[in-house]
């Protein structure tokens, strides 16, 4: 604190948003990606393009995919359906296999296997090509996939806390930071990189530090279990009263009983919540006299994310528990988490959402970047044989891998989703792992060559594999850009559209680097953020 509280400010402003910068990248750049994951879904299902798009009655829906469950998962433990909506045109269904066929798979790895039915016709559409789609980059996010989920989720939340030390110590740092943000000097160096990062900084400051708070309330129970243990010895009973339904999971009487209809367990539903539509059907052994049915709200008709549920008898019928009304704690929390993940949003502000999620990659990347900017320097000048040193030269590897090789590995995910053959068994985890190569060889590429030439290349190729997506689409079974505008399929037309913007940025950005020359004059002296905390 020698040199005044500003000035300690940009100094932990720079380390705390240096030591997780690529971490936090990734998690802005997927979360973002998260806000369409319906979309993005629908998208990589190009069998689905041609399904019926039109509002249908939610109970024909309903025992459309009850049928096909009762001949295809009879056997399962649990069910779970997703109606359709204006996002999501068709009929969704996935159940766990039965438990012999789950001995040896990794706890909180079970794979589900899936069904999607079109809602007017009920024919189910076999051809749909298994993909994770959009929920992939949605558990990227926080999971990062690979990693054991506990070990993903602390590095995430870690991360996150960083992240906020960061935004807070930069508002403190930069006393002129409204000023900053009409301020933009091109072909400057460093200060135009300076003057980057604050204008995406300000730009979507109250959305940089909601989604960073947000995100760390939602796995505050993980994240700070003492108050959970102290007064729920047993955590079932604690999610129990959180999400509504019963106390303990319940467990197979071994005794068959038909599963009653649940299309008219749909209709009370809606009618108990005034006409709202109902969004998702959970059934639990079903085929047992012991069998529930919880039923719970559709998203979107407010903030919060703790929805209605009402839980049911699988065998009767009768309404067993009701979880419509809530405290004030968690109806706090399901605000906070409604407003990070954003399910609430028309798609307008869904669409601002967005943005601010670019401008948060943006603000990211630019910082990073800033650091390296501002040493380089500093390392030319200290060293008789003009060469960087080995920790400039890690970051300048890191920031190359971590950015460019991150936007190239989401287009490879795409591409992959259409190339690989429809019928591959593990498919999914088959685009998956496209994915992860495509961005180990961009970063083991960044980390030998982290130059200009290679930033070029790599972002090359990343703006012409978006860039071409939308031609890709109607060659590989989807419909059309101009098709889907015609037949008002805007998910399909949208993410065509955003992928062919990124990509146009993408190669503008390539060929901006090559263009731009080094003055030959000295640059002139830029002030440090201490400089201008002071």
């Amino acid at each position: 604190m020698k040199e005044g509280f500003r000035q300690s400010m940009a100094w932990l402003h720079t380390w705390s948003g240096l030591l997780v910068g690529w971490v936090l990248f990734m998690v802005f750049a997927c979360g973002t990606a998260s806000y369409f994951r319906d979309e993005i879904t629908l998208w990589m299902k190009p069998e689905l393009h041609r399904a019926s798009h039109t509002v249908v009655d939610q109970g024909v829906a309903t025992a459309q995919i009850q049928k096909l469950l009762e001949q295809r998962a009879a056997h399962s433990p649990r069910w779970f359906i997703t109606l359709p909506n204006e996002r999501e045109p068709s009929v969704r269904a996935s159940w766990a296999p039965p438990p012999s066929k789950q001995e040896g798979k990794p706890r909180g790895r079970r794979r589900f296997e899936n069904a999607s039915v079109d809602p007017v016709t009920g024919e189910e559409l076999n051809a749909a090509r298994a993909t994770r789609g959009g929920d992939f980059f949605y558990r990227m996010h926080f999971d990062m996939h690979y990693m054991p989920v506990l070990w993903a989720r602390w590095i995430v939340g870690a991360c996150a806390m960083f992240m906020l030390v960061a935004i807070i110590s930069g508002i403190v740092t930069h006393k002129r930071i409204f000023k900053d943000f009409f301020t933009f000097r091109p072909n400057k160096g460093q200060r135009s990189w300076l003057d980057a990062h604050n204008a995406t900084a300000v730009l979507a400051l109250p959305y940089h530090l909601m989604i960073t708070y947000t995100g760390l309330v939602t796995l505050m129970f993980m994240y700070l279990p003492q108050g959970l243990s102290a007064v729920y010895p047993e955590r079932d009973a604690f999610y129990a009263d959180l999400n509504g339904g019963p106390k303990a999971e319940a467990k197979a009487s071994g005794v068959h009983a038909p599963l009653t209809q649940l299309a008219p367990l749909v209709a009370q539903a809606s009618q108990q919540w005034n006409g709202a539509p109902v969004g998702r059907i959970a059934v639990s052994l079903a085929g047992d006299s012991n069998a529930t049915v919880t039923v719970t709200q559709q998203e979107g008709g407010g903030l919060n994310s703790s929805l209605p549920t009402l839980t049911f008898d699988g065998v009767t019928g009768k309404l067993l528990t009701e979880a419509d009304k809530s405290g004030a704690a968690v109806e706090t929390r399901g605000v906070m988490v409604g407003l990070h993940i954003g399910r609430f949003a028309s798609p307008l502000l869904r669409g601002l959402f967005f943005l601010s999620g670019l401008a948060g990659c943006a603000m990211v990347a630019t910082g990073v970047l800033l650091w390296a900017v501002k040493e380089r320097p500093k390392h030319l000048k200290a060293r008789a044989n003009g060469r960087i040193g080995f920790g400039l030269r890690l970051v300048d590897g890191l920031n190359l891998g971590g950015i460019a090789g991150l936007l190239i590995a989401m287009s490879v995910f795409f591409w992959a989703n259409r190339l690989l053959p429809v019928g591959l068994q593990g498919r999914p985890d088959l685009e998956i792992q496209c994915f992860f190569t495509a961005w180990g060889i961009a970063a083991l590429l960044a980390l030998a060559f982290p130059a200009r030439w290679m930033w070029r290349i790599q972002l090359a190729v990343a703006g012409l594999l978006f860039a071409l997506l939308p031609i890709v689409n109607p060659l590989t079974g989807g419909s059309g850009l101009f098709a889907s505008m015609a037949q008002g399929l805007w998910p399909v037309a949208g993410f065509d559209l955003v992928s062919l913007l990124l990509g146009c940025t993408f190669l503008w950005a390539s060929k901006r680097l090559g263009t731009v020359k080094s003055s030959a004059k000295a640059p002139a002296k830029v002030k440090t953020e201490k400089e201008v905390a002071a």
